[in-house]
C-alpha cells in the first residue's frame, strides 16, 4: 500500500492516497476530500494543484529542466525539426524515417485552405490586430471543416490535429499579409514547414523571394521552443474547454485567447520595448538602478515556473547571434543591450538572490524582430508553434478515461440567504 496523507477536520480525521509520478514532487489525491469531509480546497491559480495526468511535458523549475515526452528542450532544439517534435507530441516516440515520411506528407498537404475561408479575413478591418483575426479565423476552421470534428472518432481527431497544425502557419501569414495590404501566399508542397511560413509572409508577386537557410532553421528553432510547456494558462484553457466535448477547432481557439493575454504571450513583445526603452548600453546603470528601487520594470527576465536559467533561453540565446549575422544586424544596438543587461542578471546579487535568470522571451523579441516581424506578430507566433502542444493535451485528455467535465469550486463571500424586498419598500 502507498503512502497516505491524513487532514483532521472538525474532530474527524480522512486519509487520502498520496500518488508519485515518473519524476517530480508527490500529489496528495484530494478527489474524496468533499465527500470524506465535507469542505473544498483552496488554491488561486491552481499553482499547487494537478488538474490532470500527463506523459506530455515535465518541467523543473529549481533545476532548468524542460522534457517533451522525456527528451531534453536542448537536444530536441539542437537535433531535431519542428515536425518530428510535432509527431512526438502527438505520438509519444520519435517517428522511425517511414512515419515521419508519411507524417511530413500529411501536414505539407493539409496547409492549403479552402478557397472560400479567405474572404473570411475581409470581414476584419484592416488595421484589426494579428491575434483578433486568429482567435476569429481559427474558431471558424470548425464550418469549414465539420468532417473531423467527432471527438469520439480517433481517425476525425487525428485528421482534425493534422489539419491545425498545417493550416494555422496559413492562417498566420493571410493575418500578416491582411494587415500589409498585401496579397496572400498561397504555400508549396516543396517547402519545408518552417521555408513556407517565412516565404507565405515575405515573398511578394512582384520578385523572386530565396530562402535563407539560417534563417529557416532560426524559425524552425523558435518553433520548437514554444511547442509545448505543460499546464500553462492557455493549455489550461484548452484542456477545460475541451473537457465540455466542444470541437477541437473551438478548442485551439480558446487557447489562443488565452495566449493573447500580456502576462502569457505577450511577455517576448514586453521585453522587446523594454529594451528599446533603454535604448543604448550607458542608459544600463541608471535602469538597474530604477529597477531595485522598483521604479522599472523587469521584463524578460525571471520565470513563473523556472528558479533557474531557462533552458529554452540558452538555446535562443544561440539563435538570436545566428540570424543578427545572418541579416547584417550583428552590431544591432538592442542586441547589445541585452547582452550586457544578461551579464549584469548573471553577476548581480539583486538579480541571483531572486533568481531573475533571462528567459526565452528575453531573447526571442529580438530574434523575431531580426526575422522582419513586428511586434504584433510576435504572440501570433507563438500560437502558431503552441498549436501541436495544445492539440496533444486535448488529445491525452480526450483519450483519458478518467477525465471529467472541468468544474472548479470556490470560497463563496457574498451575501447569505435573503429575502426579496419590493421595489417600494427598499
Amino acid at each position: 500500500m502507498g503512502d497516505t496523507a491524513k487532514i483532521g477536520i472538525g474532530g474527524s480525521t480522512v486519509e487520502l492516497p498520496v500518488l508519485k509520478g515518473t519524476a517530480g514532487p508527490d500529489v496528495v489525491d484530494i478527489r474524496k476530500l468533499y465527500s470524506g469531509a465535507d469542505v473544498f480546497t483552496y488554491d488561486p491559480g491552481f499553482t499547487s494543484t494537478a488538474s490532470c495526468e500527463s506523459k506530455i511535458t515535465f518541467i523543473d523549475g529549481d533545476q532548468g529542466i524542460l522534457l517533451h515526452r522525456g527528451y531534453p528542450i536542448d537536444q530536441l532544439a539542437e537535433k531535431s525539426s519542428f515536425l518530428e517534435v510535432c509527431y512526438l507530441l502527438l505520438h509519444g516516440e520519435l517517428p522511425t524515417a517511414a512515419e515521419y515520411a508519411e507524417f511530413e506528407h500529411n501536414i505539407t498537404y493539409h496547409t492549403m485552405v479552402h478557397e472560400q475561408f479567405d474572404r473570411f479575413f475581409q470581414g476584419f478591418r484592416r488595421d484589426a490586430h494579428p491575434m483578433a483575426i486568429m482567435v476569429g479565423a481559427v474558431g471558424a476552421l470548425s464550418a469549414f471543416y465539420h468532417d473531423s470534428t467527432n471527438i469520439d472518432d480517433p481517425e476525425q481527431r487525428m485528421i482534425s490535429a493534422h489539419r491545425m497544425i498545417a493550416k494555422i502557419p496559413t492562417i498566420a501569414a493571410r493575418a500578416y499579409k491582411y494587415s500589409l495590404g498585401q496579397p496572400f501566399v498561397y504555400p508549396r508542397n516543396d517547402c519545408s514547414y518552417a521555408e513556407n511560413f517565412l516565404r507565405m509572409c515575405f515573398s511578394v508577386p512582384a520578385e523572386d523571394w530565396k530562402p535563407n537557410p539560417v534563417l529557416t532553421r532560426a524559425m524552425d528553432r523558435i518553433f520548437i521552443l514554444h511547442a509545448d510547456h505543460e499546464q500553462n494558462a492557455s493549455t489550461s484553457t484548452v484542456r477545460l474547454a475541451g473537457s465540455s466535448g466542444a470541437n477541437p477547432f473551438a478548442c485551439i481557439a480558446a487557447g489562443i485567447a488565452s495566449l493573447w493575454g500580456p502576462k502569457h504571450g505577450g511577455a517576448n513583445e514586453e521585453a522587446l520595448n523594454m529594451l528599446k526603452e533603454i535604448g543604448t548600453v550607458e542608459n544600463i546603470p541608471d535602469f538597474v538602478k530604477g529597477v531595485k528601487n522598483r521604479e522599472r520594470l523587469l521584463m524578460g527576465f525571471g520565470h513563473r515556473v523556472y528558479k533557474n536559467y531557462d533552458p529554452r533561453a540558452k538555446v535562443m540565446q544561440t539563435t538570436c547571434h545566428e540570424v543578427l549575422a545572418a541579416v547584417g544586424h550583428s552590431n544591432d544596438p538592442l542586441l547589445k543591450v541585452a547582452m550586457e543587461l544578461e551579464k549584469i542578471a548573471l553577476s548581480d546579487e539583486f538579480f541571483i538572490e531572486r533568481k531573475l535568470y533571462p528567459n526565452v522571451d528575453f531573447y526571442s523579441g529580438i530574434t523575431l524582430r531580426a526575422l522582419g516581424f513586428p511586434p504584433e506578430m510576435f504572440t501570433v507566433l507563438f500560437a502558431l508553434a503552441r498549436t501541436v502542444g495544445w492539440i496533444a493535451q486535448w488529445k491525452e485528455m480526450i483519450e483519458d478515461p478518467s477525465q471529467k467535465i472541468g468544474r472548479p469550486r470556490q470560497l463563496y463571500t457574498g451575501a447569505p440567504q435573503r429575502d426579496y424586498v419590493a421595489v417600494e419598500k427598499r
